[in-house]
This record gives structure tokens, sequence and C-alpha cells, in this order.
């Protein structure tokens, strides 16, 4: 009896060695990374500055918060820098302890392996397809009011579904976590992507809420994620004292804190990754809500997330139909609180995204 085989997440080695292709022949739709690649200035300024290899890091890692802190227009002393967000993410559960956490799903898997890890127990609160996987704000706090809740998790935009909660309605919902002794974690690795950054992102909010943290890194939108840069943003110097306490000495390499520095600064990358995923997303958006055989929800990050509505039709049929074709979308069945058969696929170059529209047959 055959039966299909199973991928986890956007394993491309796997997925190669299955179908017999060769990874530099596939288009990775499923890695949602900036197509553009690693900034030519960043490129430059890292092999020119090989030797730093050859001495520790500053331990505070003072340059590199000033370049955060001009990029985020915070504080200096608002930010922890770290080896990616998830050891940021690792630490932040270490340091906080949580009983019992709330987790917004359908979303990453890393913030439940990592809460498995801590003795906490954890649940999720369910974003609803009806409502086009918009979060009710409202009910949400309802949920966390019955449901002694002490910890609560968020991707903003979310991986998958590509909605946003707006600035506003996460004032509201921080101000009730602050009430109610609630610590809130918000994942921003895509909101670089957000058509208005400003109205999305929660940065500015950490001046106000002691309750809060923001985690951002380099891997999606820098197409840097061997590097390993995160940052964590909070007003809660105690707290920030607290995880600091707990992390590795030097934590991030020299030539990464160098890198990071670099690529923050580059304002015509970040001009030139912008302009293209705002148009390409536009049109891909344009074009698929169009086609019958799917429902498109609206993308804030830097992918879009369709639910195939065509009978006898399944997330894995369309996964090989485009692998085969060196093209690798990603089969969201994996994911927790996604009921039905969806697929998501990140935002390439124009050309890349003309054919998986084909082969989506849009």
């Amino acid at each position: 009896m055959n039966t299909k085989p199973v991928f986890h997440g956007s394993d491309i080695e796997k997925i190669c060695e299955y179908y017999h292709l060769d990874k530099k022949d596939i288009i990775n739709f499923g890695a949602n990374v900036n197509p553009l690649g690693l900034s030519g200035k960043v490129k430059a300024e890292v092999s020119s500055h090989l030797d730093l290899l050859s001495a520790y890091p500053d331990r505070e890692y003072t340059s590199l918060r000033q370049t955060i802190a001009e990029y985020c227009d915070i504080p200096p002393s608002y930010i922890l820098p770290g080896n990616g967000s998830s050891e940021l993410i690792a630490l932040l559960i270490e340091a906080r302890t949580p009983k019992h956490a709330l987790i917004l799903g359908p979303t990453y898997s890393e913030y439940s392996r990592e809460l498995s890890f801590s003795g906490s127990t954890q649940e999720y609160y369910h974003l609803r397809e009806d409502k086009d996987f918009q979060l009710d704000v409202e009910d949400l706090c309802q949920a966390l009011k019955d449901g002694g809740y002490d910890f609560l998790i968020l991707c903003n935009p979310n991986n998958p579904t590509s909605s946003a909660i707006m600035q506003e309605e996460l004032d509201r919902l921080i101000c009730f976590c602050q009430a109610r002794d609630i610590f809130v974690m918000i994942d921003e690795t895509y909101v670089e992507f957000a058509p208005d950054i400003s109205a999305v992102t929660a940065v500015p909010l950490t001046r106000k809420y002691g309750n809060l943290m923001v985690l951002r890194g380099v891997s999606k939108f820098f197409a840097a994620p061997g590097m390993r840069m995160g940052y964590g943003i909070s007003g809660n110097q105690d707290f920030l004292k607290k995880m600091k306490a707990k992390q590795i000495p030097w934590s991030l390499n020299s030539l990464g804190a160098f890198a990071g520095e670099v690529m923050l600064k580059d304002s015509e990358y970040i001009q030139n990754t912008r302009r293209l995923i705002l148009s390409e997303r536009d049109r891909l958006y344009a074009s698929l809500s169009q086609n019958p055989d799917y429902k498109t929800y609206q993308p804030y990050a830097n992918f879009i997330l369709l639910k195939i509505k065509k009978d006898g039709v399944t997330s894995f049929d369309l996964f090989e139909r485009c692998i085969k074709k060196g093209l690798m979308i990603r089969d969201c069945s994996s994911f927790q609180c996604l009921d039905g058969e969806y697929i998501r696929f990140c935002i390439m170059m124009p050309t890349d995204n003309t054919r998986l529209l084909h082969e989506l047959g849009t």
C-alpha cells in the first residue's frame, strides 16, 4: 500500500532526495527568505573584516545595540542581542518561568517546543478561518481572563496565516494583560514586510508596558538565517538583566555583530526589498483572489496563505505538482490549529512568481 511521504516544514534536503532533484535547481517558496539574498554591502564589508574573528566581541555589544536603537527608534538600554530569535525565545521563557501559557495559533512550532521544556502548561487560542484569521481582541481577552494564563505568545504578522494585529489593538491587549500580570511575547520576524510597519509593530509600546518583549531577527528580511542574529526589545530593565544573566557570554560572534550593524544601516537594500515584496505581493494576491479554486487571505508578511476549495485536490497534491516543476511550496497540513487543505508560499523574484501562478492554475 502506497502512502504519501511526510516532510517537516521546508526540509529541502529530504525533499530533493525523495524526488531525485538537485537542490540548486529548486526555487524555495517555503523558506520565507528575501529573494534578493544577502546585501552586497554586507558581503563586501564582512569579507574585508575577517580579522574580527581573532578578537572576542564586546560583551555588551555597545555599537550593535546603538545601531539597533537607531533602526527601531528606541533606547539602547531596551535591547538584548542574541544568537537568533530562537535563543531569545528560550531565554525569555526560562527567565519568566510561566505556569500557564496561551499561544495564538496556528503558528511557528518553536514556541510550543520551548514551553515544553519549561514545565509550563500550554494551550492554543485558535484564529478563526471564518474571520479570515483576523484576531478578535475582545474574545481573546475573555479567554485570557477565564483561563488563568500568565503568559501570551503572538507572532505578528503571523506565520503561516500572514494576518496581522494592528498596533492600536495590541495596545488594548497588552494593557489588559498588564492589569492581570500576563507577560506578552511578540515575535516580529516578518514585520519589516508589512505594508505599513508603524501600523503593526509593538516596539513603541515597550516604552509604555513592562509586561512586553518584542523579538526580531535578520533571517527573513535580510536573508541571513545562517548568521543567527536576533534581538529582544523590552522596557523592563529588571527582566532584561534576568535574561542576560542566563545568557551564554558572547552569544553572538564578532563577525555576526559587525554584519548586523552593516545590514541595518543599508537603506538602499531595505528600500529595494520592500519595493520588490510589496509590488509582487499585491500582484500575486490580486491574481489569486480571482481564482475560484482558492480562498486567498490578505497578506501582511512576505508570504501568502491559500485554502484549496477545489474538490478532490489536497495540499499535498499541489505540493507534489509544484516540486516536480522545481518549485517548493509549503504544505501546511503540519500546522497546529489549521484544519483543511492549505498551502503557503513566499514572494520570490517576478519570473519565479509567474511560474508559480501558472502551476496553481492562475
